[in-house]
């Protein structure tokens, strides 16, 4: 069922209906907690609310808080006005609401003919906390999100020990997939490796509210792993559960718990958050020629601050430590003795400046070719992992990123680019015999995609593991964007020597 159709169904019509029985029992027809709008109405009378708590209860992402305060209000017409008993209410209000109107041992009673309730000081600050992590749930689900950069995949965009906000609502805030989950926490709880921070019982179909804009070439976003659907919890994210298996194989990764954990299963909105430029959008021609990416044709000059690998031969002099610190390389060098070369991580900038060394002979950008493609085993890590698209980091594609409702041929050949698409991401069944593709048991030439699809690339762009290693991004993966850094501190600095880089706070990202 389409989401917009689920979601008013079950906040316009459905929760309302929980309660006619206390409609009924209040002096209104029962019937009225079926009609949209009007059986609000009533049930603000029900609780004695004001009137114009309407305007809160049909705006998007307050509507859920006033759910949450209807709830509780009804709850205490039945004179439950402890704790446990609201929290029933909020959390299981599809079987409590309900209870408490056919029960014949819970009996309605207008908030006028209420007998005065005094809240102990405990009770009041055990409320007003109650309130406020609520309050910031939703704000956190459905308008912006605090985080930091953990890895350097964006030097010097955004710098390791960034603190920045992500807006929701730019794009438009997704409903939860997972709705009932520990506030604060994503997708495990803290002190433990693998347990579940989240109910996965209760599962919301994707559904996107809408947003002031869409996402555009070039945007810094925040998007849910890709690959982030199963997971070994010996590896998290540093190695995915499909990069292990195409390595040691499935069985053995699913049962040597040893060295690769347990094997979880994470919904899309569990998955863990990454940070990248979206280099492509869909229906675009993505093609990377010596490390310089062409978006449809066009080389993609982003205005993001680039870093590639550089190799750098000296005269047999090592680089001073201050050099490093004075051009900002924060990527460890690696030098060797026997060729006396480094291998530095630099931008066009301060690769022209290491070069003016008097002790520098020169100065190459580390390009891998195409050629490198079995040398490398690029067959094994870089998307799509099949020898028919022979490709590496610096020559990739070209690839076209699929778009909604735009039929794709499919041949033996390209399947492997939308494999994961069709299966994993679309929940289709597909199956290759006798040369014959079939989707969800029928034989078929073409696939046309629900969803859009990105690309994403790091600007660091020999350290990012983006979208050539793990291919497209699905919308319903798109957290939201990158708005600002409100905080920036360097962890390779104490508090007196420069910890806050003060030039880096309250800077828009871009």
């Amino acid at each position: 069922m389409d989401g917009v159709i689920l979601t008013f169904l079950l906040v316009k019509i459905f929760f309302p209906a929980l309660v006619y029985k206390t409609f009924e029992e209040a002096g209104y027809n029962g019937y009225t907690a079926f009609i949209p709008g009007y059986n609000y109405y009533i049930w603000l009378k029900i609780v004695k609310k004001p009137i114009w708590w309407l305007l809160f209860i049909f705006m998007p992402f307050i509507a859920y808080f006033m759910l949450f305060l209807l709830s509780v209000e009804t709850a205490k017409c039945y004179r439950k006005n402890d704790l446990g008993n609201q929290a029933l209410a909020v959390i299981f209000s599809i079987i409590y609401l309900p209870y408490l109107g056919f029960s014949k041992n819970e009996k309605y009673t207008h908030p006028d003919e209420l007998p005065p309730f005094k809240k102990s000081t405990t009770r009041e600050w055990v409320d007003a906390i109650i309130f406020a992590v609520v309050a910031a749930s939703i704000i956190r689900m459905f308008i912006f999100e605090a985080y930091t950069i953990p890895t350097s995949s964006m030097e010097k965009s955004l710098l390791v020990g960034d603190f920045l906000f992500v807006s929701k609502v730019a794009y438009g805030p997704r409903a939860p997939e997972t709705p009932l989950s520990f506030p604060f926490v994503h997708h495990t709880m803290p002190l433990t490796k693998s347990t579940k921070s989240y109910l996965g019982w209760l599962k919301m179909p994707y559904y996107r509210y809408p947003g002031f804009t869409s996402v555009k070439n070039n945007d810094v976003v925040v998007f849910n792993y890709p690959e982030g659907d199963t997971v070994s919890t010996a590896f998290q994210s540093n190695a995915s559960y499909y990069s292990l298996v195409r390595q040691y194989g499935r069985k053995r990764v699913n049962n040597d718990k040893r060295n690769f954990g347990d094997i979880v299963y994470r919904p899309v909105d569990k998955r863990e958050n990454y940070i990248k430029r979206c280099i492509g959008i869909p229906g675009d021609v993505i093609e990377i020629k010596d490390a310089v990416v062409y978006v449809n044709g066009a080389r993609n000059e982003d205005p993001g601050i680039k870093q590639l690998s550089y190799r750098v031969k000296t005269n047999g002099q090592t680089i001073n430590n201050r050099v490093f610190k004075d051009l900002d390389i924060t990527e460890k060098p690696s030098f060797s003795s026997l060729t006396n070369e480094y291998i530095l991580t630099l931008t066009e900038e301060s690769a022209a400046e290491i070069a003016k060394l008097p002790n520098v002979t020169s100065v190459n950008e580390y390009i891998t070719p195409a050629e490198q493609y079995f040398e490398i085993g690029a067959q094994n890590y870089l998307f799509p992992y099949d020898t028919n698209f022979q490709w590496t980091v610096d020559n990739y594609g070209p690839i076209r990123l699929p778009k909604e409702g735009v039929e794709i041929e499919l041949t033996e050949k390209n399947l492997p680019l939308y494999e994961r698409m069709i299966t994993v991401y679309e929940g289709n069944e597909l199956e290759v015999r006798d040369h014959k593709i079939y989707i969800n048991g029928e034989e078929t030439s073409s696939y046309t995609p629900k969803m859009g699809y990105y690309w994403m690339m790091g600007d660091n762009r020999h350290n990012s593991a983006d979208s050539r290693f793990w291919g497209y991004v699905p919308e319903d993966h798109i957290v939201g964007k990158a708005s600002f850094v409100w905080l920036s501190l360097d962890k390779n600095r104490t508090l007196f020597d420069g910890k806050i880089r003060w030039k880096k706070l309250m800077r828009k990202i871009s």
